[in-house]
């Protein structure tokens, strides 16, 4: 999860957000952690690359990465 610039990733807030998936989508559903993370992959359109994050946590190949921000 990307936060707003200066909103600080704290114990409390991780927990809100716990809650708040637990209440809105069921606790078999919600997420049981949350990770923070400053630089999300995207698009040039600006769309988070979901593969991409896939395949940070599972440890995999990434593949194409031309369609990132940033690219030439």
């Amino acid at each position: 999860m990307s936060l707003r610039p200066g909103t600080e990733p704290t114990p409390a807030l991780e927990r809100e957000l716990l809650a708040f998936g637990r209440r809105r989508l069921g606790p078999a559903v919600a997420p049981r952690e949350i990770a923070f993370d400053q630089n999300l992959p995207r698009t040039r359109s600006g769309k988070v690359i979901r593969r991409l994050l896939r395949a940070r946590e599972l440890g995999l190949l990434t593949g194409d990465l031309s369609t990132l921000e940033g690219s030439a």
